[in-house]
């Protein structure tokens, strides 16, 4: 058993919807955040780019003596989650795996659209991995890095977000796809949104939850589970404005977000 906290990271506040789900599956776990809110987002950035910022923020977590690192982002697991698995002697999980075999069973008609950031989407992780698990599916990935800047802005719940939504999406629609898997961490703040535009014959797959799930199994396998039982301890760390990350952060978790502070991330 081993009290160290776990390090989560992403390029801004989405990873929090991945953080929400540890929190609720891992009540004893203590977590560390960081958020590089000042190079968000991630997703326009080239592999290299990504590369270094994920090393920098794993370098940062490293230095809080934690036991397992989780890639909130979907751009950095794609990208930067075998090189840092390479590079660095921790425990690493990424969002993509989780959330790709969740896909695969939940869809019915083997049709499956994945949504997430140009980064993302350009490295068809998704794509491959599904068509791994199940050569026969059918998977249509399309970028909507919009997403990310509405859920920055907090206008989830605006008109702003459904035109955006509907424009996205048409494509997918045409496909009569069963399965939508949110690919980025921010999209799961949209789900209802999402939801209403693509219609009820359409499942969403939050890899957020998948992601918790597989990382109390990492834990449990490795024999790095927390005795506790709950009275968790969390403490934030941002590259950029952290009242922005407290106001839009304290929204997606539901509670407050007390203990935060800001690191220069370029200095790791």
């Amino acid at each position: 058993m081993d009290d160290r906290p776990i390090g989560v990271f992403d390029s801004g506040i989405g990873g929090l919807t991945v953080l929400n789900e540890i929190m609720e599956q891992l009540p004893g776990e203590d977590i560390i955040y960081f958020g590089d809110t000042a190079r968000i987002p991630y997703g326009t950035r080239s592999k290299e780019t990504v590369i270094k910022y994920s090393f920098q923020c794993i370098k940062f977590l490293l230095s809080k003596n934690i036991k397992a690192i989780v890639i909130a982002c979907n751009t950095a697991s794609a990208i930067a989650l075998k090189e840092a698995s390479k590079h660095f002697d921790i425990p690493i999980i990424g969002v993509i795996e989780p959330g790709a075999n969740a896909a695969v069973l939940t869809s019915k008609n083997r049709k499956i659209g994945v949504i997430g950031t140009t980064g993302t989407i350009n490295s068809e992780s998704y794509q491959n991995t599904i068509r791994k698990v199940d050569k026969n599916t059918e998977v249509i990935g399309i970028a909507c890095p919009l997403f990310v800047q509405i859920v920055e802005e907090g206008w989830e719940d605006t008109d702003v977000a459904m035109l955006t939504s509907e424009k996205y999406l048409m494509e997918l629609k045409e496909h009569n796809i069963d399965t939508l898997v949110l690919g980025c961490t921010h999209y799961p703040i949209l789900r209802y949104t999402l939801a209403k535009t693509m219609g009820k014959g359409v499942n969403l797959v939050n890899p957020a939850y998948e992601t918790a799930k597989a990382t109390k199994e990492m834990l449990k396998d490795k024999n790095l589970l927390s005795e506790r039982l709950n009275t968790s301890n969390y403490k934030y760390y941002v590259s950029d404005d952290p009242e922005k990350f407290r106001r839009i952060g304290g929204n997606i978790l539901k509670r407050e977000i007390r203990d935060i502070k800001k690191v220069d991330i370029e200095n790791i």
